[in-house]
């Protein structure tokens, strides 16, 4: 959902380079525990036509958001579908007043149905244009599935006390969880929803969207969390959602700073969000530097978005709840199928396997993979659904990899790999302690098979291998005879340690 404009057209990649020389020896220490892990592998959804019921791959998608079974799983209905996304579309007049939930709700019930009896995050981003003001009203779409990219215009709320911000919310939530409400002209709406709704997400990239300043936000926020919380106490809330943190320290800063904001508001999370952005003509062969390169460079925002944390606010948690790959020319007129080659799907996840890993080094409690569905004109790299066939691709199928064998609560033992007397930076290998056992997550981060000489328990351990050769298929269990490994370019694999 990182709305940059992207102008050019990938070339098609060359085919993977012959296996280089050489092989990368990995060291486990399973009595040196280095740090437990907080850290739940999840995605999130965006609300777009694919997912509508009806479409050709909505049962496909939604069965695999079910059988991942995550938590914290985050839900946005947004800001380029107007009617898919905001319920009251035209201002309340003493007549009569717009409030329509009809294409709104089998999406968001579908969703709940999905992700029953576990933690979810809401987030209905696209505050109704009407609210704000503007030079002259902002016309949408008829057509719920037209897109249409102008639709969060203004800066400056119609009603400064946002007192109309904060009854849209109130209602909004009150819909699904209290079963309707009364609207602004005291006529009663009944839904006969009770759903939980355990965190809610003030707003999305709030330094794209109406480009916030840190005050306005940290005030809406209060606003909105003071009027949610009055009609569904047992919610908890989710702030900022920034687009850019690397270039919004000072907002994060301002925000995280309880004497900011009323007295009792609670800052129980915050979120922000990262994308790999290689450029136009790059192929897999540059991929593969690009986007761990950015990524480190991310790391290293997220340390200084920790340490104010720390510092200001110690018992916030965080989500990073977008991240992902866009590639150049995503919503552009070019055929994604001719210039997505198979290969980046397995290069995209091996990047999300990494963060996984390096995020929970740092303590971050939720890192969300962007997004079940996207498609032709609706960022279609970020997809982790195929939007001809519904079939998880190679980014959900590592997603659920990481999701099945770990999560909060392993510990991340002390793990060394090299290649003679230098680490190796080709490779990300972690070992855990899990409760299901001792295990190794390896990850090749370049478009080249590295080989692996693994610790002398991994002889005769079973390994789960997700490659190119493995396509939307589960992933391939092989038994390890002897202790060396290959791993194609971009494979993520988890080995299953015997206990012996």
């Amino acid at each position: 959902m990182l709305r940059a404009v992207l102008l050019f057209i990938v070339a098609v990649p060359v085919q993977a380079q012959t296996p280089v020389a050489g092989e990368t020896s990995v060291n486990v220490d399973w009595s040196k525990v280095e740090m437990p892990s907080r850290t739940t592998p999840t995605l999130q959804v965006v609300v777009n036509p694919p997912l509508r019921r009806g479409s050709s791959i909505h049962n496909g998608a939604f069965a695999a958001l079910h059988d991942l079974g995550a938590d914290y799983v985050r839900y946005v209905p947004w800001a380029p579908y107007p009617r898919l996304a905001v319920a009251e579309l035209e201002p309340p007049t003493p007549d009569k007043t717009s409030w329509d939930f009809t294409k709104i709700d089998p999406m968001t019930i579908d969703f709940f149905d999905a992700t029953e009896g576990h933690s979810t995050i809401f987030n209905f981003s696209t505050i109704p244009q009407w609210m704000f003001t503007t030079s002259k009203p902002v016309t949408y779409p008829h057509d719920p599935e037209q897109v249409t990219w102008n639709y969060t215009q203004g800066t400056e709320l119609r009603d400064p006390s946002m007192k109309e911000l904060s009854e849209y919310y109130a209602r909004l939530v009150s819909w699904y969880t209290q079963g309707g409400f009364t609207d602004e002209n005291g006529q009663y709406r009944a839904s006969g929803y009770h759903y939980p709704i355990p965190y809610w997400e003030v707003f999305n990239e709030i330094d794209l969207e109406h480009k916030s300043t840190p005050q306005q936000y940290t005030e809406r926020y209060d606003a909105v969390v003071k009027a949610i919380h009055a009609v569904s106490p047992d919610t908890k809330f989710v702030g900022l959602a920034v687009a850019g943190p690397k270039n919004q320290l000072p907002l994060i800063e301002y925000f995280l700073n309880p004497e900011n904001h009323r007295p009792g508001i609670p800052l129980d999370m915050i979120s922000y969000h990262f994308y790999a952005m290689p450029a136009a003509g790059e192929t897999a062969d540059k991929w593969q530097s690009t986007f761990f390169r950015q990524a480190a460079e991310f790391l290293g925002t997220v340390h200084k978005i920790e340490e104010m944390r720390k510092r200001l606010s110690p018992t916030t948690q965080t989500t990073i709840d977008e991240l992902g790959v866009i590639l150049p020319d995503d919503n552009g007129g070019s055929d994604p199928d001719k210039r997505i080659p198979r290969i980046y799907w397995n290069a995209a996840g091996a990047l999300y396997a990494y963060l996984y890993v390096e995020l929970s080094k740092i303590g971050i409690e939720a890192v969300g993979e962007s997004q079940l569905v996207g498609y032709p004109t609706q960022y279609p790299s970020v997809s982790l659904i195929d939007w001809k066939n519904g079939k998880p691709n190679a980014r959900f199928l590592i997603l659920k990899l990481l999701k099945d064998n770990f999560g909060p609560g392993d510990l991340l033992v002390a793990t060394d790999i090299g290649s003679a007397s230098t680490a190796n930076p080709d490779l990300e290998i972690q070992g855990y302690k899990t409760k299901t056992g001792r295990k190794l997550l390896l990850i090749n981060k370049r478009n080249t098979s590295r080989t692996v000489n693994l610790p002398k328990e991994a002889d005769g351990a079973t390994m789960e291998e997700i490659n190119l050769s493995t396509g939307e298929n589960p992933p391939l269990s092989t038994n390890i005879n002897g202790t060396t490994v290959t791993l194609a370019p971009f494979e993520v694999a988890v080995v299953h340690l015997l206990d012996k």
